[in-house]
């Protein structure tokens, strides 16, 4: 075998096993960032969960608070005094 053949012989080898090695990386890369994604995904369920709960219950308080608590509507118009705060003549 000539010189020239063994070089094309080594250099095809190592390209081969060069693009191999590149190609398990960049699978497991690729994995790896999915996985983090998932995991990701998880933590913003967990978050949300715990935010609907907290909500849940601030409902729930708001309504035990309402119940012991007589609550006036300041939306009729009128100031404190009794009186009217429009300004029509």
């Amino acid at each position: 075998m000539s010189r020239a053949s063994k070089l094309t012989l080594a250099a095809t080898g190592l390209g081969t096993a060069g693009i191999v090695y590149f190609v398990h990386w960049a699978q497991e890369n690729d994995r790896a960032a999915m996985h983090r994604g998932v995991e990701r995904d998880m933590e913003k369920q967990r978050i949300r969960q715990e935010r609907q709960a907290e909500f849940e219950m601030q409902k729930r308080l708001e309504q035990e608070y309402l119940k012991l608590q007589t609550v006036h509507s300041t939306t009729d118009g009128t100031d404190t005094a009794g009186q009217s705060t429009s300004t029509g003549s």
